[in-house]
């Protein structure tokens, strides 16, 4: 297959196909190896299923309900673009073959739109809203994977991970908020296998697409964008946003901004050589042509030396956490950590402040013992083996999914090389 993000191409029998992929599907989950001709993002998906210890037997669970979901999903960034969403994808939702569907980042469905008696196939299988559809949690499908990759992703019928989801094709698309790149959820069109077209993962990605323009126009000013806002967790390489351009730094420029930004007072040389080199070997002269580059690529008047320091404040991601942890607003610290702190990089002050962050984080989650931050924690990508917090999350919301995954956990730490961390 030439696009391996496309379900089926032009010509492909989807009869013929359904056989092949639930051929496939039996063998991967009865002797763990993947046959061809599965698509590569299939492949992957169902293995990080099964790491995961999602059953092919298994069913989303509900986690939000009632009022708790009408207050979570009012305070959601996608509410905004909601009617967006309807305008663009209404005819599909009221067809009566196809829902309209968002999630949040960890693949919590928020709304659930279609004709009734789609809606009622959907209910049997718990697609509605409140579900937590998770890859993590209910395996391969098209809102779940497309948060966890990133990207826009067509999952067709047997490609789903669960065979009580099998029946259905699927494709979905991220969100990203336009001022920090950051991931808000994802839309997704169900129903039929007539959606493995092509054309159905360009239409849900531009969809997206202008959801995001979207809540670009919505979005207020706010004194904060006349600082330059740096976006550091979660990614490898950081984000700059400053008089109104991204900046994509490197891995290093990334770290040197970061440790910059948290001393505003400013850093010797040394201190700058002993906080990102491990190798003691490197010298002034390296971290000299590494800060003469990253002054070249933030213009002049902002980096100054002897100390380096900023000659501006920088708003960060980081210190958005760190401050709101020290407030005791846990929930909304959780909300503004999209990821560990540049979680490729081995510099020496990096790592430890990456460890305290996340590790500060973890703590207050478990002591709040709030079940909606222990499950956006426990499935998102960094927690989906911390057994402390799947623990704490058993305490509060014993689902056969969660107490499964505690067991999982368990057995890993007990036998040789499983997870030492938590």
């Amino acid at each position: 297959m030439s696009d391996p993000w496309v379900a089926l191409e032009p010509g492909t029998d989807p009869t013929e196909r359904v056989r092949v992929l639930r051929r496939a599907h039996e063998t991967f989950t009865t002797v763990g190896t993947v046959p061809r001709p599965v698509r590569s993002v299939v492949a992957d998906s169902w293995r990080r299923s099964a790491r995961a210890g999602v059953g092919p037997d298994g069913t989303a669970c509900v986690e939000l309900t009632g009022g708790d979901l009408g207050t979570y999903r009012a305070a959601h960034p996608l509410a905004r673009v909601m009617p967006l969403f309807r305008e663009l994808m209404g005819t599909f939702a009221a067809d009566g073959a196809h829902l309209l569907a968002v999630c949040d980042t960890h693949g919590r469905l928020l709304w659930v739109e279609g004709h009734p008696s789609t809606r009622r196939r959907a209910d049997g299988m718990n697609f509605v809203p409140g579900a937590c559809w998770a890859e993590s949690a209910v395996g391969t499908n098209a809102p779940g994977t497309a948060v966890a990759v990133g990207r826009p992703v067509q999952v067709f019928a047997a490609e789903h991970f669960i065979r009580q989801v099998q029946p259905w094709t699927c494709a979905a698309a991220p969100v990203r908020d336009p001022r920090t790149g950051r991931m808000l959820g994802a839309v997704d069109i169900t129903g039929g296998d007539d959606l493995a077209h092509p054309h159905s993962l360009g239409f849900v990605q531009a969809v997206a697409r202008a959801a995001e323009s979207q809540l670009a126009l919505l979005a207020p000013p706010r004194l904060a964008d006349r600082l330059p806002a740096l976006a550091a967790l979660g990614r490898d390489e950081a984000e700059l946003v400053m008089d109104g351009s991204r900046i994509r730094l490197s891995r290093r420029h990334s770290e040197l901004l970061v440790l910059l930004a948290r001393h505003p007072e400013g850093l010797t040389g040394d201190e700058l050589l002993c906080a990102l080199y491990e190798d003691e070997s490197v010298t002034p002269v390296t971290l000299r042509a590494e800060v003469a580059r990253l002054r070249r690529l933030l213009g002049p008047g902002l980096l100054a030396s002897r100390p380096y320091r900023l000659t501006t404040a920088i708003e960060s991601d980081v210190t958005m956490v760190e401050r709101s942890l020290e407030a005791g607003a846990v929930t909304t610290a959780a909300a503004a950590y999209s990821g560990p702190l540049l979680p490729g990089s081995q510099a020496p002050a990096v790592v430890r402040l990456r460890r305290r962050l996340a590790d500060g984080l973890r703590t207050a989650l478990i002591a709040r013992g709030d079940p909606d931050l222990l499950v956006d924690w426990a499935h998102a990508r960094w927690g989906e083996d911390d057994l402390q917090v799947w623990r704490a999350l058993a305490a509060v919301r014993p689902t056969p999914i969660v107490r499964a995954r505690v067991v999982a956990l368990e057995s890993e730490l007990a036998s040789p090389g499983g997870p030492g961390r938590y």
